[in-house]
């Protein structure tokens, strides 16, 4: 059994829902079971503007593989950009 594991990190970015695209301020990550995809639990991603309202979200459901060999891809991505001079270091 698995008791949901959940977390919201604000955010800086865009979506595209049903009615084109929106202004994103929140990710809400959790491990739980998925609405959708065929797995007993899922990493899941809502990636919402809560003050627009329901309709501004992008839901993604992942399995714990597939969830981590994104976040590898995307921190191999944003290293090769780095070191490339794209992306201003702080």
């Amino acid at each position: 059994m698995c008791t949901m594991i959940a977390q919201q990190v604000k955010i800086e970015g865009s979506g595209k829902g049903a009615q084109g695209w929106f202004t994103l301020r929140e990710a809400n990550v959790s491990y739980d079971h998925p609405f959708n995809a065929p797995f007993e639990h899922a990493l899941n991603l809502d990636f919402v503007n809560e003050s627009d309202g329901p309709g501004a979200r992008v839901a993604v459901e992942l399995s714990a593989e597939a969830a981590r060999t994104l976040v590898e891809t995307i921190l191999a991505v944003l290293e090769r950009a780095e070191a490339g001079g794209h992306i201003e270091k702080k």
